[in-house]
């Protein structure tokens, strides 16, 4: 009987282990693909109007509020 409640307790661990780890990696890999897109049309338009500088910036930085997420779920986890 002991047996099988170490064995559930060990496969809930691992399963929310499972699910964090979820969270943080598929965010980070929709991140990267967004902020590749972004990155390299932002890069051209920088060339062409240096003055955009800004507004590239927050475009790439908001990606990045989908790993935060991530993050915030696994730590809830």
């Amino acid at each position: 009987m002991a047996e099988a409640a170490i064995a559930t307790a060990v496969g809930e661990s691992g399963m929310i282990a499972l699910g964090a780890g979820l969270a943080i990696g598929l965010g980070a890999l929709g991140t990267a693909w967004a902020q590749s897109a972004i990155g390299s049309s932002g890069m051209g338009l920088i060339a062409e109007k240096p003055e955009e500088f800004t507004k590239v910036l927050i475009c790439l930085a908001l990606p990045e509020t989908l790993v935060i997420l991530g993050f915030v779920i696994a730590f809830f986890l």
